[in-house]
């Protein structure tokens, strides 16, 4: 789903909304005074002035949900998971040893993936055995900011603001693709979703994508290997992290192609896609961008942008953190930070799969083999459609 998320290669007739290697870029809405740095978005005499400072904190009085809480069960089973986890994890002389016990011990970590198995503990073992051989080769922890500021400078993904729940909102306009496709691209999305979790407030777990199609063309050429790439790296390395997708301005011929690969995409994925809805609905007036019909007036302007998250995420130029001290691994487990109130999840009273190493609670629940489709099964749907387009729309595959 390159073209989705912005990730394609532009043609050579294309002129990009800012040429790589720059330094600075700006957009908005209007042209109005821009008031650099302002507390607010908004001043005291009007509306109608702009503004490059971010949201990096939802609204007053924001409820932040959904919370989750688990039964004795789940805690046992979560309990199973973790000590897993632990058990593959890598030797304390490995370098990267830390980041992955650093990740393993984060609040979220182990409840996202047992709740992404349906409590199924074989799945979630699986699961997070992947996502661990995964980031090990990908480090994300590690990505520092100069390897991905080029990719950053068009505004084609932008971190500001949060949804009614406190969730972050990623915007990502495909058409201010500034680079060309290449794996920097994909360390640039990680890159971005991992500031994003940064930002959350503390018990959310999920973020907003707002993707919008209104300055895309039809010609660019995403490769089907980038889109799996996309693809696999949501789906399966940031479980239980997609809270809603909204997609606005949809062309024609890209809504018959996200009906056309709707059944393949996993069920959970799909229920949480929104296309075309009133944003009012979903995000606060005061932390909607007025192009989509919220009150705020904000401009892009990349060094300034770049300075706020780097700041407010605290993160050194060498991708770690300013003031976080990881203790180095000596063989000792560090602290669980699994901390949850029991309560009896709804929905998950079928009669019970027999799993010999289980003990979770009741449900009838299939695999991920069975339940979501891999990105190659994605890949190869999109080729489908993509050759029963017009020919002129054929460029448009993912």
């Amino acid at each position: 789903m390159s073209s989705f998320f912005g990730y394609s290669k532009k043609e050579n007739n294309e002129t990009p909304p800012n040429t790589a290697g720059t330094t600075k870029s700006t957009f908005s809405t209007k042209s109005s005074k821009v008031i650099k740095g302002s507390a607010s978005p908004h001043s005291e005499d009007t509306l109608s002035q702009t503004t490059t400072k971010i949201h990096t904190k939802p609204a007053p009085g924001t409820d932040i949900g959904p919370i989750h809480e688990y039964d004795e069960k789940q805690n046992e089973m979560m309990k199973q998971v973790k000590e897993y986890a632990l058990s593959i994890s890598l030797a304390p002389s490995d370098p990267y040893a830390k980041w992955e016990r650093r990740w393993l011990n984060k609040p979220d970590t182990i409840p996202r993936y047992s709740r992404a198995s349906k409590w199924h503990l074989n799945d979630a073992k699986k699961r997070i055995k992947n996502t661990m051989e995964w980031r090990r080769e990908f480090k994300p922890e590690l990505i520092t900011p100069d390897e991905v500021k080029i990719e950053d400078e068009s505004g084609k993904i932008v971190i500001n603001g949060f949804d009614n729940n406190g969730r972050p909102i990623i915007y990502m306009r495909p058409g201010r693709q500034n680079t060309e496709t290449s794996p920097r691209q994909l360390k640039h999305l990680v890159w971005c979703l991992e500031r994003a979790k940064d930002l959350m407030p503390p018990g959310q777990e999920s973020l907003v994508i707002i993707v919008d199609y209104k300055t895309t063309t039809l010609r660019t050429n995403p490769p089907i290997s980038v889109a799996s790439k996309v693809l696999t790296i949501l789906q399966h390395h940031y479980v239980e992290t997609l809270g809603r997708a909204i997609v606005t301005n949809l062309p024609l011929l890209l809504n018959f192609f996200y009906k056309g690969i709707s059944p393949f995409l996993d069920p959970v994925t799909r229920d949480k896609m929104r296309f075309n809805p009133n944003l009012l609905e979903l995000i606060p007036a005061s932390q909607l961008e007025a192009e989509f019909g919220g009150e705020y007036e904000y401009e892009f302007e990349h060094e300034h942008y770049w300075q706020q998250i780097i700041e407010t995420c605290g993160i050194a130029p060498d991708g770690t953190r300013v003031n976080e001290v990881v203790p180095e691994i000596d063989g000792e487990e560090l602290e669980d930070e699994l901390t949850s109130e029991p309560r009896k999840e709804t929905g998950e009273e079928e009669e019970e799969e027999k799993e010999s190493t289980s003990s979770t609670p009741a449900t009838a629940v299939e695999s991920l083999t069975t339940t979501a489709p891999t990105a190659e099964d994605v890949a190869k749907r999109v080729e489908e459609i993509s050759l029963r387009m017009p020919n002129d729309a054929q460029t448009v595959t993912a």
